[in-house]
């Protein structure tokens, strides 16, 4: 994978997007020096052993060349701790069309490994891009997710690629409108 990074071009930022994916920043940041390493707030807290360079807040995102973003407020995840923030930040790239995301939504398919199709289909998700069941239990403020997702749902996009499941080539903000309709919909 590092060869087809590096193919890619020159690496300058590293981004940790929200509080959960943060496993091998420090490798990343010793194989990319000159990188500057981003985080969302409360991962250097969490981690103090990272070598963060700058948080991502409203105020540092035009930093990012050619990308929007917004962070999605009030969305949490459950571990072994409880109901614990995700803090997550997603990112459009409008050239291409395309919403980058990391847990905010899933989409496991038959590309999936079959562990991970019969999770989703046990859970209901199967071949949808939507937020996991545990999502929807550990999020308790309805009203601020559907008032983040806002910005993201006025970007123009078809294309989603997210960290867990099959890349939506097609029709994805449909889709994840459909995926959010439980937190879109709140009276």
């Amino acid at each position: 994978m590092i060869d087809q990074i590096n193919q890619l071009g020159n690496v300058s930022d590293i981004i940790a997007p929200n509080l959960y994916h943060h496993l091998f920043l420090n490798q990343c940041k010793q194989r990319y020096p000159d990188a500057t390493l981003w985080a969302t707030s409360g991962l250097q807290d969490k981690c103090p052993d990272l070598l963060i360079d700058k948080a991502i807040s409203d105020y540092t995102i035009q930093s990012f060349n050619e990308l929007e973003a917004a962070q999605v407020a009030g969305f949490n995840t459950f571990d072994i701790k409880g109901y614990m923030p995700l803090n997550e930040w997603v990112f459009f790239h409008a050239k291409s069309r395309t919403l980058i995301i990391t847990d905010l939504a899933f989409h496991f398919d038959r590309q999936s490994s079959p562990s991970a199709q019969l999770i989703s289909k046990i859970f209901g998700g199967y071949q949808q891009l939507r937020p996991s069941l545990l999502e929807k239990i550990a999020t308790r403020d309805k009203e601020q997710v559907r008032q983040s997702l806002q910005p993201i749902l006025a970007w123009n996009f078809e294309r989603v690629i997210m960290a867990h499941g099959s890349i939506i080539e097609q029709d994805g903000k449909r889709q994840f409108q459909r995926g959010y309709e439980w937190f879109l919909d709140v009276k």
